[in-house]
């Protein structure tokens, strides 16, 4: 379906026969030839659900890092649908790999917010089970997790088993040697893996026009598998996109490189001032587009979900909130000594030497009176 938005053919906006859309910034629902998607209500209900819980969790999270709380956050305010729509997508057995700005993902895979504001709070690093919940932790160098989204695809892919596995990144991502090399890689091998781009306009303060002279999703073309460009604030068809690549990668078709067009409604983390390089009226346009409104309009016009529901969202919302709250200002320290347990599964001799002087390091503070 074509993007109906006002202004579409913009050079920031892409054209309209490009996108792939099941629900237009009004609340429309309509059908497009290559991507059917057949839904209930409830899973409807459920999916409004998941994207009212995440905002409202990186909302807390924003506030809790300038009380101090965190030492920085990603937010994701405005790319909700593209990570609720591509994590719903999964199968139980299939594997994530993100970067640090996943938490809707993370959502949809069962992991405890908690567990993800404890690496952005310094208290250790991630505290979910990658093995247990499909999700793996997150990675800060750029584009790092391609690799390990291929090297585990061509894994699962020598084991036998009929799993995929989805490769987040951003559109900044797709300048780096790591993130071409992990597309050679799965072309060459016709690996089970997704590419899912999470194209927010701007990296951290690079516009998309300077990136790329051709829409990143064709640039797929040139490493011999699928691209395709999902309106990345449709969490339909984020969906529906995301099943179909997945299907195909689980059935032995290869990679499929899904850019998801949406925009970084906030700051890049919170360091960053996104204003210094974009304008305000560019915000307010994207505004128009907004992942929950368009699915609460599409809810309520369509007599799908009535105002108790949404009220009952919201309460849920509270009390998220308070426990994100209450749960990371309750956050104990870890042993400083505690930093060189986890390196490896096995200890080595020279990191147990480097952990006993570090401990007989601070113990000479103590008995200085220090």
């Amino acid at each position: 379906m074509v993007d109906p938005v006002p202004g579409a053919d913009a050079p920031h906006l892409p054209q309209r026969s490009q996108l792939v859309q099941l629900l237009t910034p009004e609340g429309e629902r309509v059908e497009h030839p290559d991507y059917a998607l057949e839904i209930s209500d409830e899973e409807l209900r459920d999916l409004y659900r998941d994207l009212v819980l995440v905002r409202r969790w990186d909302v807390e999270a924003t506030a809790l890092q300038r009380q101090g709380e965190l030492g920085i956050w990603a937010s994701l305010l405005g790319q909700e649908a593209a990570q609720v729509g591509a994590g719903r997508a999964m199968a139980a057995s299939d594997m994530a790999f993100p970067t640090y700005r996943e938490h809707g993902v993370a959502w949809t895979r069962g992991v405890d917010p908690l567990h993800v504001i404890s690496l952005f709070r310094g208290v250790d690093n991630g505290g979910w089970d990658p093995v247990a919940t499909g999700f793996n932790l997150y990675t800060v160098v750029i584009g790092a997790q391609t690799l390990h989204a291929t090297g585990y695809a061509m894994g699962l892919q020598r084991d036998g088993a009929e799993n995929a596995t989805l490769a987040f990144l951003g559109d900044g991502a797709t300048s780096q040697g790591e993130v071409n090399e992990a597309m050679i890689w799965a072309a060459s091998f016709s690996a089970p893996v997704v590419f899912f781009c999470q194209n927010n306009q701007y990296a951290i303060s690079v516009p998309l026009e300077r990136q790329s002279r051709v829409p990143l999703y064709q640039r797929a073309a040139g490493f011999g598998f699928p691209g395709v460009r999902v309106d990345g604030n449709d969490v339909l068809a984020v969906l529906a996109v995301t099943r179909q690549a997945l299907q195909a990668a689980r059935e032995g078709q290869g990679p499929t490189f899904i850019e998801a067009f949406t925009y970084r409604m906030g700051a890049h983390t919170t360091s960053d001032d996104p204003t210094r390089y974009r304008l305000a009226s560019e915000l307010e346009e994207w505004k128009l587009r907004d992942p929950i409104a368009r699915l609460k309009a599409h809810l309520s016009r369509q007599d799908k979900a009535d105002a108790a529901f949404f009220d009952a969202v919201e309460r849920e919302a509270d009390e998220l909130a308070e426990r994100i709250r209450s749960g990371t200002v309750d956050m104990p320290d870890p042993d400083p000594a505690s930093m060189f347990d986890t390196v490896y599964a096995e200890q080595t001799p020279w990191l147990a030497a480097q952990r006993d002087e570090f401990v007989a390091y601070r113990a000479s503070f103590e008995e200085a009176g220090e």
